[in-house]
């Protein structure tokens, strides 16, 4: 059996401020096998964000072991946290974040170059994904010029361009209304299982927790099956 995409084990974080303590995270232990998508539930302010960041590499936690592909990451230099991250982990937001002075297509090229693909190779993978997400005749458009369900494919594919190992969503469908979040939603979780992707999507939606094919709760720093 091979061996999980990625494991935490014993994470604690704290947040200080003067003699105060918040304790987000505490011995929270969570392991995600390839092709397997995760919801991540639990309310607003209990650390969903802050564990998405630590198992992105983009937050160290106080104390326990980040593990991705079997490598040890915790104690790892900034160099190789940042390469690691390049190759093996995409990430959404809640908010799209996309380069405003570049199109949809540029914007899902741009990633793959920096990762050292040729330009003409990145355009064919950004052309694809554009198809997959149903944006082929947007592709030209800047996000000033997208809807917001629009906007949020294109960084859907943005996340997918480097064919990650781990997908990482913060609330992906969170700004957006009831009915442009469940077509976002399945694009996403369509596009996912299309790739054997495996990912962890927080989310408050219970309907699209339950989609999923296992729900992990975060509640006062533990972390919790169903």
């Amino acid at each position: 059996m091979s061996s999980p995409v990625l494991e935490l084990k014993g994470i604690h974080r704290v947040f200080r401020q003067g003699r105060s303590e918040l304790h987000v995270l505490k011995d929270a232990n969570f392991s995600i096998n390839r092709g397997e998508i995760v919801a991540l539930v639990g309310p607003s302010g209990s650390g969903k964000s802050t564990l998405l960041h630590i198992a992105g590499l983009l937050e160290k936690p106080d104390e326990g072991e980040v593990i991705i592909n079997g490598e040890q990451c915790t104690g790892l230099k900034d160099d190789r946290q940042t390469e690691l991250r390049r190759k093996h982990l995409g990430f959404v937001y809640q908010y799209h974040h996309l380069l405003p002075e570049f199109s949809a297509r540029e914007n899902i090229i741009i990633p793959q170059i920096i990762a050292g693909m040729k330009k003409d190779d990145a355009g064919v993978r950004a052309d694809q994904l554009l198809e997959m997400l149903g944006l082929s005749d947007r592709s030209t458009h800047r996000p000033a010029r997208l809807s917001g369900g629009e906007q949020q494919r294109v960084a859907i594919g943005r996340a997918l361009a480097n064919a990650p190992d781990l997908l990482l969503a913060d609330e992906p469908t969170g700004n957006l209304d009831p009915e442009t979040a469940g077509e976002v939603f399945k694009v996403l979780l369509g596009l996912a299982r299309g790739a054997g992707l495996t990912a962890i999507i927080a989310t408050h939606n219970p309907d699209l927790a339950g989609k999923m094919d296992r729900i992990v709760r975060l509640e006062d720093g533990h972390l919790s099956e169903g």
